[in-house]
């Protein structure tokens, strides 16, 4: 028994050391094709504004800060400037990203400190071949993914992938979060068709690319050279043709004088006319009268429209690639309420690269920020509790002031 034991725990150990030297190899073989912290002036070589988009006078200013509240002063973000404003920019990755049988990991930072209300904060990915100063709206992308906040009716996480020309909106609806702190938001694609969406690196949503895109045409079709026959019943019951209406059915009224009505004591014929009970439902009264249902003898069941294969179905198990050559990241944006914050991009085929991103970066500041976060609400709570006591006290004062001059007129009259 001792020694089966020992050779149950060193086949333990021996597993998690292979996966141990798994996970580091898949670090070690990792590439990181985009990586952007914004942590100096330098940012504005490596972005394009995308000037030729729009007018000057629509597109929103965008300043690198670490916003109001923040883990570390000097790490630093760029942010939404102008209310009311689009906002374009994209910058080129260090080399294109084919994601042919790898992993897609898209990851970055979102803090929407204006408490926003309508606006979006997604980020794309973009194949070459466009002019950067006119990157907006409508320029092809291969994905895009991250938050789209409009009021109550829309608050998701966009996961939009660009296939054979269309761009396609995922069935289900990932929630996004709507508070004031940075939030990280991570895409992973895999080449087994699957994916997963996180959220500050938990789980909110992950599937099946079939299942939740509709990348394929349906396999089968209604054959469109049938259609139901004139003659086939597919009511299940039928009024039954020797239920007869019994005699006397509709002179039943459907209300009566009430039974227990009494003529009240002070009622005057005279001045008050004939009294008339008030009337009440007939509990005889049954309504309309309708035969008794049968089955159908003629019923054949519900008919059911044939099948035939789709010729215009092609099998795909690529759908994942959907980065034949991502050569840009961009963001292209409207917001009513400007303030967002993005930080801490990056783009590679290791989630665990981009955890350790993570924990280097978004992880590492998350607490400091909640904490100064916290100081400033409570300073802010604190200010408007005062400024409402004063508002109180000045509107006693008006008050006590209004009944003095009142009393005064009272004496001198």
């Amino acid at each position: 028994r001792w020694v089966l034991l020992l050779v149950r725990q060193a086949a333990m150990r021996v597993a998690a050391l292979l996966i141990g030297v798994a996970a580091l190899l898949a670090v070690a073989n990792a590439k990181v094709y985009f990586k952007e912290q914004f942590n100096d002036d330098g940012w504005e070589d490596r972005w394009v504004i995308s000037s030729d988009w729009k007018s000057s006078s629509e597109l929103g200013a965008i300043d690198r800060t670490a916003g109001k509240w923040y883990g570390d002063e000097d790490d630093t973000g760029i942010q939404t400037g102008e209310d009311a404003r689009f906002y374009g920019l994209s910058a080129e990755m260090a080399e294109e990203f084919d994601n042919d049988g790898k992993d897609l990991v898209i990851q970055y930072s979102v803090k929407h400190e204006q408490d926003i209300d309508c606006g979006g904060a997604y980020i794309k990915l973009l194949p070459p071949g466009f002019e950067q100063t006119k990157f907006g709206g409508d320029t092809d992308y291969a994905i895009m993914f991250g938050p789209d906040i409009c009021g109550y009716a829309k608050r998701k996480t966009h996961v939009i992938f660009n296939y054979k020309g269309k761009n396609l909106e995922m069935k289900k609806e990932a929630r996004c979060e709507t508070d004031k702190l940075s939030h990280l938001y991570t895409l992973v694609v895999h080449p087994d068709n699957t994916y997963e969406v996180q959220i500050d690196g938990k789980k909110v949503e992950d599937g099946s690319l079939f299942d939740d895109w509709e990348f394929l045409k349906p396999k089968k079709i209604k054959d469109p050279s049938k259609s139901k026959p004139d003659d086939w019943v597919d009511e299940a019951k039928i009024p039954d043709p020797e239920d007869a209406k019994p005699e006397g059915y509709d002179d039943i009224p459907a209300q009566i004088p009430d039974p227990d009505a009494e003529k009240p004591d002070d009622w005057d014929d005279e001045d008050d006319g004939e009294w008339e009970p008030p009337m009440v439902d007939n509990p005889e009264f049954k309504g309309e009268w309708k035969p008794r249902m049968i089955d159908n003898p003629d019923y054949k069941g519900p008919w059911v429209h044939p099948e035939i294969d789709n010729p215009e179905y092609e099998e795909d198990d690529t759908v994942y690639n959907v980065c034949h050559a991502c050569s840009h990241v961009g963001f292209e944006l409207w917001q009513v309420k400007a303030g967002t914050v993005f930080d801490d991009i990056i783009v590679t085929d290791s989630l665990e690269e981009a955890k350790e991103f993570a924990d280097e970066t978004f992880f590492a500041k998350q607490a400091g920020e909640k904490e100064m976060y916290d100081a400033a609400e409570a300073a802010r709570q604190e200010k408007e509790r005062e400024e409402q006591k004063k508002r109180e006290e000045e509107q006693k004062a008006r008050e006590k002031a209004e009944l003095e001059d009142e009393e005064e007129e009272d004496e001198e009259e």
